[in-house]
């Protein structure tokens, strides 16, 4: 019976992913073992190191459903690893005592990291599809609400307006850096392993490089220039890659689950009936993906964490370290999945609320655009000096709930310089974005090429 939420009959799919969880199955593994069985299996008999009839024979046995999984379960106790019951297994299953050139000149950990490898390279391109979806529907809302005015919030106060579009965009864009930092990993991480008891391929008397390239063409992987048994900083880089995708999904779910709030009200999640309701209060609509994206972010990281312990090996084979990899490594594909595709579940449904957001830039009676006054003002009366002008009439705002144009308005000091319609103008937030479009535009631009 499943006993972790990733597993779990009713939470599976909230946190985890069908697809990413076949990458990691006992069978996707040793179906993985199999096939680096089959390809060094082909490799070697075209360079006639074992015979041809052989490696036919293997291959025509390297299929996991011809694997005794319960037999598998009960070997790997004994034993400690699963490699070396799955190639007894093979080598039982091939006639004429064909299987004993299976497993030449390989070691356990081998195949294991290999294999860990070929379930990397199947997971990445799932991340990368939710990458892209995601991206996608970040410069959607970047170019729908390019121009949509909206509160800037520092310290969680309002700061200088911003359009939706361009906070859309800064999210964007890190999304684009993650697809940038994917396509240079792949070279690093997708990397096999074949070295032998030690790294050095000692066994294959000479030939140990030659099967090793072969090998790997079989497999579509690069060769290691050298046994990273126990140097793991790509398998390390793989995880921290996901520890920082999901870190800008907690990013965007911080944001969505403020915005939510009673009090701001500019984004909603996707809705259908009951979704986010509570069991007491009816009025109730809760952020729900993005509290989930901020639970499965915050275990990426911790696992995260683990992974980079396993970095500190032992010698030439390790001692307990490798393990830790074998915990987490799926752990952090699996939730990481499901991060995303909550992430892209919201993003491609968010409800915006464009009159709200402009109702929030209203709510100061103009402060939140002080700082466009005092720059209008600083050309005449010097920087510091209109500072704490202005500083004096936004006081008087808070103290009297009067709006800032009023009070700009009865200062002889600013009218002789800036008429009423220019403090108008000044005092709208809409007229105060900066270069905000422009920077959407040029994002956008940059990602079309």
């Amino acid at each position: 019976m499943p006993a972790t939420l990733i597993d779990s009959a009713v939470f599976r799919d909230i946190f985890s992913t069908e697809s990413m969880r076949r990458v990691f199955s006992d069978e996707s593994r040793v179906q993985k073992y199999l096939d680096f069985e089959a390809a060094l299996a082909r490799a070697q008999a075209r360079l006639g190191i074992i015979p041809k009839q052989a490696a036919e024979e293997i291959c025509r046995h390297c299929n996991a459903a011809e694997i005794d999984l319960g037999k598998l379960k009960t070997q790997t106790e004994r034993i400690g690893y699963p490699v070396l019951p799955v190639v007894q297994q093979l080598v039982a299953l091939c006639h004429d005592g064909l299987g004993e050139w299976c497993h030449w000149g390989a070691t356990t950990q081998d195949i294991t990291d290999s294999a860990t490898v070929l379930q990397i390279r199947e997971a990445l391109t799932l991340i990368e599809a939710d990458i892209d979806a995601i991206a996608n529907a970040l410069a959607a809302l970047a170019r729908k609400y390019r121009d949509t005015p909206m509160a800037g919030r520092s310290n969680l106060q309002q700061a200088v307006p911003i359009t939706f579009g361009y906070k859309m965009a800064t999210l964007l864009a890190a999304f684009d850096r993650h697809k940038q930092r994917l396509r240079e990993l792949r070279t690093r991480v997708l990397v096999g392993e074949f070295g032998g008891a030690a790294g050095t391929l000692s066994s294959l008397g000479g030939r140990g490089l030659e099967v090793q390239a072969e090998l790997m063409k079989e497999l579509k992987l690069g060769a290691p220039a050298i046994a990273w048994h126990t140097v793991r900083d790509s398998i390390a880089e793989a995880g921290c890659f996901l520890g920082l995708v999901t870190g800008s999904c907690g990013k965007i779910a911080f944001d969505i689950k403020l915005m939510m709030q009673t009090e701001v009200e500019e984004l909603y999640e996707p809705f259908h009936e009951g979704r986010g309701s509570s069991s007491t209060m009816p009025q109730k609509r809760n952020p729900i993906s993005s509290v989930y994206v901020t639970a499965l972010t915050a275990v990426v990281r911790q696992q995260v964490a683990a992974l980079l312990d396993a970095m500190v090996e032992d010698h030439e084979r390790a001692t307990g370290p490798w393990e830790i990899e074998w915990i987490v490594l799926p752990e952090i594909f699996c939730l990481a999945s499901g991060a995303l595709a909550q992430t892209k579940f919201v993003l491609t449904g968010l409800q915006v609320d464009k009159k709200k957001m402009r109702a929030n830039l209203d709510l100061t009676k103009g402060l939140i655009v002080s700082e466009a006054v005092m720059m209008a003002l600083g050309p005449h009366l010097g920087r510091q000096y209109a500072h704490d002008l202005v500083y004096d009439i936004c006081r008087k705002v808070i103290a009297t709930g009067r709006p800032l144009a009023d009070l700009l308005a009865e200062s002889k000091e600013i009218t002789k310089y800036l008429d009423r319609a220019e403090l108008e103008r000044l005092c709208d937030p809409a007229n105060y974005l900066g270069e905000a479009g422009a920077m959407v535009d040029r994002l956008l631009k940059i990602r079309d090429r």
